[in-house]
């Protein structure tokens, strides 16, 4: 086997086993211990992250994140890559911050000088716009981690300008929309599922109450909510084909949207009664585009957010 070929697929052995002697490496590839010690250290000299440990039971172990092999992208697709991060630069919060600005970095800088000369022609010619938001999201990744091993978290969440602490919940994912970044999670106090602003979320540690974690294998960001609301009331309301487009645009809104042929759309579904004021500010927002049929405390709730705006512009 051709030297090349054999540190390309000793490099993603290593990464698959994590752990390993020299002598399993040897015999697996068919060469002396000699020459497998000198592929190790040709690999840690190209970054592989590798240490060894002395003793009986020692051997070679990688650490900190794996290192991939080499990918070979063609210009089209390593255009295509570059633009897919920089698209998040407007972003103020990432689940991988550093990481996604070294993986432009290192993308850029490998380029030829052809294809950089091309990408600094578009930098300015095309963008992908997400408006500028204020403060930070500082738990995104703990967040996300949490929803892909199913954790209990423990948080500390701004609300009407209030700390609550100590709300328990286990997030189902994050997700960005119009510049701000959100976690659909299930509530253990709501009991259900609730949309959280991931910018108020301010500390996100694993419940040290050791809360069980639900089976939550079903639930997607995208899919309807499962638990049955506390209290419910029946919220209905009818919308134009404007106010349809823009509940649509509203993750945890869209799966309660019945649109029409025409359009336009409704809504006729129970909501927790707890969440009143929350819609009250919603459909407020949407102005002529959406009629509220009922609850009638709901649109009692419409009604004095509309009289306290007309009183200030009187």
């Amino acid at each position: 086997m051709p030297k090349s070929k054999r540190l390309m697929e000793l490099m993603m052995t290593v990464n698959r086993k994590r752990r390993f002697k020299v002598q399993e490496l040897a015999d697996e590839f068919g060469v002396s211990k000699r020459t497998i010690l000198r592929d190790l250290q040709e690999l840690g000299e190209l970054g592989v992250p590798l240490y060894s440990e002395v003793g009986p039971h020692g051997g070679y172990q990688v650490v900190r994140e794996r290192v991939l092999p080499p990918i070979a992208f063609t210009e089209e697709e390593a255009v295509a890559m570059f633009f897919a991060v920089h698209a998040l630069r407007h972003y103020g919060s990432l689940p991988f911050q550093a990481e996604s600005a070294s993986a432009l970095n290192k993308f850029y800088l490998h380029m030829p000088g052809d294809v950089r000369d091309r990408i600094d022609g578009m930098k300015h010619r095309v963008d992908f716009v997400t408006p500028a938001r204020s403060g930070d999201a500082p738990c995104l990744s703990a967040l996300l981690d949490a929803a892909v091993r199913q954790q209990v978290l423990s948080i500390v969440y701004m609300s009407g300008g209030k700390e609550k602490r100590d709300r328990r919940i286990q997030p189902v994912g994050i997700y960005a929309n119009n510049g701000l970044w959100y976690c659909k999670a299930y509530c253990f106090l709501r009991e259900g599922f609730r949309v959280f602003r991931c910018d108020r979320i301010r500390e996100a540690v694993p419940d040290p109450a050791g809360t069980q974690p639900r089976d939550l294998g079903n639930a997607a960001l995208g899919r309807p909510q499962v638990a049955e609301p506390i209290a419910p009331v029946r919220l209905r309301a009818v919308l134009t084909r404007a106010g349809v487009r823009r509940c649509e645009a509203e993750l945890w809104l869209a799966p309660m949207l019945d649109a029409r042929e025409d359009g336009s759309g409704a809504i006729d579904r129970d909501i927790p009664s707890s969440d009143l004021p929350f819609y009250a500010d919603f459909f407020a927002g949407l102005g002529r585009e959406a009629a509220v049929e009922a609850p009638e405390a709901l649109r009692e709730a419409i009604r004095g957010k509309l009289a306290d705006l007309l009183e200030r512009y009187k």
